[in-house]
């Protein structure tokens, strides 16, 4: 089989890429123009026939990429994507906000819409911190249509919809795991989770006092657990992809199930355990662990948000009351959960938000999550985004007419 291409292979390299900047830093890249070619249109144009002249280094191909030196390593990064398989299965190849805006900006200057794509998918779903938000309102307008998608959360929204509005820890690794034992780990909750499917499936098909006698509830509790237990592990060797996924594409059905239980008890033991796993699978999304496209986070808001205001009351109640069932849910749970929520919420397009905020601020019964702090966010972007874009627009604007 033959040996993928690697950047730097200088003996199987046919074409130098030269990063230089005007401060005179001068690096040499071993690359390989059958890459370049397919995957990006600047490289494409300069390595074809019709360039008119042609650089020679080192007995190669010579390219010269001229940048300023704070994009240096942006560049750097951009061209070892370039040898990268980018699926979103990789989400941590992008290393921050911070970082991966830079290399989108690469990307739409040297024409590699595979990374475009790639980075906008990525900043649109991860929570930014202010300073981070700032720069994406200085950099994205002007990128054109393709890069839009990351700015949705932001945009001014329609002023009659909500016109009275604006008046895990440090534990050390579990173990240090090789993709060998990380495919047998992901397999066997694969077929634990196509397990649990199955019965989903068999709850719901049948009617509810044969689920209930055949003490069907019972086997419902032992797989949450199990899942609750997989969650960690595939928390901790960084696959929750698949796991999210799944979860995601089960949570209708999951809810349907939780209403089947018929004692209060059995009710209130089944909601704590569906409660620690989702909120395991709700933090992966709410805090960019797992990137999931804009209708999938906005689904799992709309289906878990209202579970779990129903649902804390109860178990509040049942951890006060001596007669309960014993529940292992704490208060730092509930916690994590409201901030994942508030992150989560942050993230969608601005008209999602307002939906989400709209039926928060009216209904005076709902207490938890508390909303205040996505409410305020909310209403920062909608008063002063519309004004702050134009400007931006407006200055790109008059820089293009200097040109």
């Amino acid at each position: 089989m033959k040996e993928p291409s690697r950047i730097g292979d200088r003996s199987t390299s046919d074409v130098v890429v030269r990063l230089r900047t005007h401060e005179g830093r001068d690096d040499w890249f071993y690359c390989h123009s059958f890459i370049l070619i397919e995957k990006s249109k600047y490289f494409g144009d300069r390595l074809s026939e019709n360039w008119p002249t042609c650089q020679i280094l080192d007995s190669r191909n010579c390219v010269e990429v001229y940048c300023e030196e704070s994009d240096f390593d942006h560049h750097v990064n951009f061209l070892r994507l370039l040898y990268v398989v980018i699926d979103g299965s990789l989400e941590d190849i992008w290393h921050g906000v911070k970082n991966a805006l830079g290399i989108l900006r690469v990307a739409v200057k040297l024409g590699c819409p595979q990374i475009v794509n790639a980075c906008v998918n990525y900043l649109e779903a991860m929570p930014w911190e202010e300073a981070e938000e700032d720069e994406i309102l200085k950099i994205i307008p002007g990128m054109g249509s393709k890069a839009q998608p990351i700015l949705a959360r932001v945009q001014p929204v329609n002023p009659s919809a909500l016109e009275y509005m604006l008046t895990e820890d440090d534990d050390a690794p579990l173990l240090t795991a090789d993709q060998e034992v990380k495919f047998e780990v992901k397999e066997c909750v694969k077929g634990l989770f196509t397990r649990f499917n199955n019965m989903l499936e068999a709850l719901l098909c049948e009617p509810v006092e044969s689920a209930i006698e055949k003490g069907k509830m019972q086997s419902f509790q032992s797989y949450l657990s199990d899942l609750s237990w997989a969650c960690q592990i595939l928390n901790k060797l960084e696959i929750m992809k698949e796991f999210v996924n799944s979860w995601v594409g089960a949570s209708d059905k999951i809810v349907l199930v939780v209403e089947q239980a018929s004692s209060v008890a059995e009710i209130i033991e089944t909601k704590s355990k569906v409660i620690e796993v989702a909120a395991k699978v709700l933090e992966a999304i709410g805090y960019g662990n797992v990137i999931l496209p804009t209708a999938k986070r906005f689904h799992m808001v709309k289906v878990w948000l209202p579970f779990v205001r129903v649902t804390k009351p109860l178990i509040d109640s049942a951890t006060t009351n001596a007669d309960g069932p014993e529940l292992k849910i704490d208060g730092e749970l509930w916690q994590s959960l409201e901030s994942t929520f508030v992150s989560m919420v942050l993230t969608l397009p601005s008209e999602d938000q307002a939906e989400i905020l709209t039926e928060w601020l009216g209904n005076e019964h709902i207490h938890y999550p508390d909303f205040t702090e996505a409410f305020e966010v909310w209403c920062y972007r909608s008063k002063v985004a519309k004004r702050r874009l134009a400007d931006i627009l407006g200055n790109h604007g008059m820089a293009n007419s200097t040109l």
